[in-house]
């Protein structure tokens, strides 16, 4: 079963397969050496059910709530930068720190923008009646660029959870031509976002001296924003626990820094807006 092969035939008609597997950092190459991975594919329960866990699940949901949902989480980060590079730290931030916020600034104001647009093409309207702002309060609090660095890191992972946890409820709506746009799709828009998202978490992690992935020992893993339901220190995988020896390939054991730096978790709804993570943070 030559299942590296099976991927590439799947990127070839799905362009997000990567993602959906794993946003942050590959699958394989989280598990080491070639060795490991040529074995790894010859696992075919394991990857069935990678794969069922990846692409199962029906329009659950309310599209037009799970997209303004989105909609609210992208003006909060929005903001937040915004905030960042109005606040009197930003001018003690290296260059290439300060051209890396303003990147990901215009990111989120075009995620805000993309969304909007998103709705409007499936036939809604965005519910939030003004933008959402970061809390004035809690920003006041952050009196340093590394301190507003932290919460950067976990606004951003939050933002991969969120997206995760309700892209099932996306599945199966057909594309829309917006006029003057032309067509999209609700889940690949919200997916390419949740993709984007990922690599901002990414950056700012090695901005602040941390790995590029959770790997249950950086300086924030014990916060809210890493638990949960299924916290970021999972270990196991469609009912697999894939720290157990010869679970993958006989005679061979992955460590647990190895499997949960392979995979992000979801967060709920009701997990990412309580006062925990993101719902003390919204003015």
């Amino acid at each position: 079963m030559n299942f590296l092969n099976i991927l590439n035939q799947l990127a070839e008609v799905d362009s997000n397969v990567f993602d959906r597997f794993d946003s942050r950092r590959a699958v394989f190459s989280s598990l080491g050496t070639v060795a490991k991975r040529s074995a790894l594919a010859a696992a075919p329960v394991l990857i069935t059910s990678m794969f069922q866990k990846a692409y199962a699940g029906t329009n659950a949901g309310d599209p037009i709530e799970v997209l303004n949902y989105a909609l609210t989480l992208e003006y909060l980060e929005a903001d937040f930068y915004n905030k960042m590079k109005a606040s009197p730290f930003f001018a003690t931030a290296s260059s290439a720190d300060q051209a890396a916020i303003n990147q990901i600034s215009k990111h989120e104001t075009a995620h805000v923008a993309l969304l909007r647009t998103v709705i409007s093409g499936v036939g809604g309207a965005s519910a939030v009646g003004a933008p959402v702002s970061f809390k004035t309060s809690t920003f006041a609090t952050l009196t340093s660029f590394q301190a507003q660095l932290a919460i950067a890191q976990q606004l951003e992972d939050i933002g991969v959870r969120a997206y995760k946890g309700r892209a099932t409820d996306l599945q199966g709506l057909p594309d829309v031509n917006v006029p003057n746009v032309g067509t999209i799709n609700a889940l690949e828009s919200a997916l390419r976002i949740h993709s984007v998202e990922a690599r901002h978490a990414a950056h700012i992690r090695v901005m602040r001296g941390q790995t590029p992935w959770i790997n249950g020992n950086g300086d924030l893993d014990s916060q809210p924003a890493y638990t949960g339901t299924t916290p970021e220190n999972n270990v196991t995988q469609a009912g697999y626990n894939l720290t157990s020896a010869g679970v993958i390939t006989p005679g061979v054991t992955y460590s647990a820094a190895d499997v949960q730096a392979a995979f992000d978790e979801i967060l709920t709804k009701a997990e990412v807006l309580d006062n925990s993570r993101a719902g003390s943070l919204v003015q």
